[in-house]
Parts: C-alpha cells; sequence; structure tokens
C-alpha cells in the first residue's frame, strides 16, 4: 500500500492542466493503485493526480461505498442551479468554503483496461466529481468561490503555516 504525500497550494502542479493518457501501461496501473490507497486514508473523497505530483488526467474517488478510479475523465452533464456547497480539498488543509456546484454531475472516461466508464451522481457524489475534474483542468476549489469568500479564503492560506 502507498499512500503518496498530497501536493499543496502554491505548488505549480495543481494551476498546471493535466495530459491526457494516452497508452494504459505498468506505471499507470501503478498510478492508479497509488490513488486508490491515497484516498483510502479515511475522510478522503477524491484524489486527483496532480494532488501527487503527476500532470495526467486521472483521479480515484471513495464516497459513500462507492470506490473506484477513472482515466481521461471530462464533465459531460450537470443540471440544477449552482448551489453553495461546503467545500474542502486536500490540497488547501484545514479550510472549509461554500462553494458554488450543481446537485448533479455525469463524467465519462475509461479504466485501466481503456473500457468506457460514467460516474454520476448527485450530493456528495456530484461535488466531488466537479471538485476532482476541476483539478485535472488545473483549477483549485478556491477559484470558485465568490469574490467575498475568495478574499478571506486566500487571506486563510497566506496566514497558513503550510503555505
Amino acid at each position: 500500500m502507498t499512500v503518496r504525500d498530497i501536493r499543496f497550494y502554491g505548488d505549480p502542479v495543481l494551476r498546471t492542466p493535466c495530459a491526457e493518457i494516452e497508452t494504459i501501461d505498468d506505471g499507470i496501473r501503478a498510478l492508479v493503485v497509488d490513488l486508490i490507497d491515497t484516498v483510502m486514508v479515511p475522510g478522503r473523497a477524491g484524489v486527483a493526480a496532480p494532488q501527487i505530483g503527476v500532470g495526467l488526467r486521472a483521479f480515484s474517488y471513495n464516497v459513500d461505498g462507492r470506490i473506484g478510479a477513472i482515466l481521461n475523465p471530462r464533465v459531460v452533464e450537470v443540471t440544477g442551479e449552482k448551489q453553495p456547497t461546503g467545500e474542502g480539498c486536500l490540497s488547501v488543509p484545514n479550510l472549509w468554503h461554500d462553494t458554488p456546484r450543481h446537485p448533479y454531475a455525469r463524467v465519462e472516461g475509461i479504466d485501466v483496461d481503456g473500457n468506457p466508464v460514467t460516474l454520476e451522481g448527485d450530493g456528495v457524489f456530484a461535488q466531488m466529481l466537479q471538485h476532482e475534474t476541476d483539478h485535472l483542468d488545473g483549477i483549485v476549489y478556491l477559484h470558485r468561490l465568490e469574490k467575498p469568500e475568495r478574499a478571506v479564503a486566500m487571506r486563510q492560506v497566506r496566514e497558513s503555516d503550510w503555505f
């Protein structure tokens, strides 16, 4: 079991859009195992590859007994008006802010065998799908906050002991 260290906000890998996975080889399979091992730490809902320093489109999830990983995911559908939802991030430790998220999301990608995968859900699962695909596009949840909330959050980041 390999639980990888999480990169913190300010690390350039978190602000860089990730590359598509072109070939599924032993390295990609090992990445998926590491992502799943890393998301299995209690209290974690998702871990995106850039959060462990890898600039590839992949993330793992662990929400309500649904555990797995997806490669090259893209959000293909969201429904409902965005609602402020309490959200945190492993890469922005100890902060929690209301983030506008759609109540339903559907993501499509592939599994480690190259087979098509669709993940969809509402509530926390929808929030995780949006949050993790944002990471793959170089977006950290702080950048989704409304201006007043974002100003507070950025001040908290600057004052943190990890930044």
